[in-house]
């Protein structure tokens, strides 16, 4: 097989194509930031209780992202390499969509959330990196854009598909107390429909470059000999690892202790166990280092901790913006319909 030594340009419908899918994840994410509260709500949920119902969402990104980005880096099978994380996690959207407003309870739809926001990160990481696999750094602006677009006009289908049912097609906004209305349960429904949809036609019209020619694709940017690459140092000593861990994990547990002792808010014991849990996880990596042990969590790590100081400053910034959007989906229907 003859290796390409650069990407190819690629035709406006073939980036068109390469970016559909995300309208569809983005009309699953719209329904689900502005009826998640909603429904919490019609099945029983105090306004105060909505936060702590809430955390599966983050948290899943947080464990599913980088994993999903680490193993779809590494993943080559006959079906390509992203293609089969955008089928799989698109299923399961799906199904958690259509189950997401037929819940039969409180914790079986704090259970949904869950399963949904792991689904769309499942599909959601490998998108991002589709651009960079296919376009020549050229046409990467155009590529972004297009994702940009897609994820603009799936947000507002689906944050006005419920009204547009209620208002267009007189479909029932309103229910007996403790049943979501038919119009919230059609939306969801439609939503799947286009979700599964606009990914199934990316999977179908796009094809993905091999490894090993995205491989010569790198060599041939960087003017690199064919030589194997020598392995990244890590990013940290064993002593370093193993000192940082045991500051976070003793932080964690000190908060765990003074969450009990002054009978604080126990939503808090979830920061407390992030803290203890990241430093046992940095403990176990300096362990795995010492032994030279290399897999997905000293991979990880490390890559967290080479962040270049750009993606640093990026990383603040995004803090405080999902600080806010956070704040916004949980409390917004809460909010307009109690004034």
């Amino acid at each position: 097989m003859t290796l390409l030594s650069h990407r190819p340009r690629l035709s406006g419908l073939a980036i068109w194509n390469m970016c559909v899918g995300f309208f569809g994840i983005q009309i699953g994410f719209g329904l689900q930031n502005a009826n998640t509260s909603r429904i919490f709500q019609t099945l029983g949920a105090e306004v105060d209780s909505l936060a702590i119902l809430w955390i599966a969402a983050p948290l899943t990104g947080l464990l599913v992202q980088p994993i999903i980005g680490h193993f779809s880096d590494k993943t080559w099978t006959r079906f390509g390499r992203r293609r089969p994380y955008f089928l799989v996690g698109a299923i399961a959207t799906t199904l958690a969509l259509i189950a997401m407003p037929n819940s039969p309870s409180l914790w079986f739809a704090a259970a949904m959330l869950w399963i949904m926001d792991a689904s769309i990160n499942i599909t959601m990481e490998p998108f991002r990196a589709f651009v960079g696999d296919n376009l020549p750094e050229e046409q990467r602006t155009a590529g972004y854009a297009m994702q940009s677009f897609f994820i603009g006009a799936g947000a507002v289908f689906a944050s006005v598909l419920p009204w547009l049912l209620s208002n267009v097609f007189d479909i029932a906004s309103t229910a007996e107390a403790g049943v979501v209305p038919l119009s919230v349960k059609i939306a969801f429904y439609v939503g799947a429909a286009g979700l599964f949809s606009a990914v199934l036609w990316t999977v179908l019209s796009t094809k993905e470059y091999s490894p090993e020619q995205i491989a010569a694709f790198e060599r041939a940017r960087d003017d690199a000999p064919t030589a194997p690459v020598e392995a990244e140092a890590p990013a940290r000593s064993v002593q370093g690892w193993m000192t940082s861990g045991l500051v976070c994990a003793v932080l964690g547990g000190l908060g765990f202790v003074l969450i009990g002792a002054l009978d604080l808010e126990k939503e808090l014991l979830i920061l407390a166990g992030f803290f203890a849990g990241f430093g046992l996880l940095q403990i176990a990596v300096g362990m795995m280092q010492r032994r030279r042990i290399t897999n997905a969590a000293t991979e990880i790590l490390n890559d967290i901790f080479r962040m270049p100081e750009t993606m640093r400053g990026l990383a603040v910034v995004q803090f405080f913006s999902w600080f806010a959007l956070f704040a916004m989906w949980i409390y917004t229907t809460a909010a307009v319909t109690r004034v």
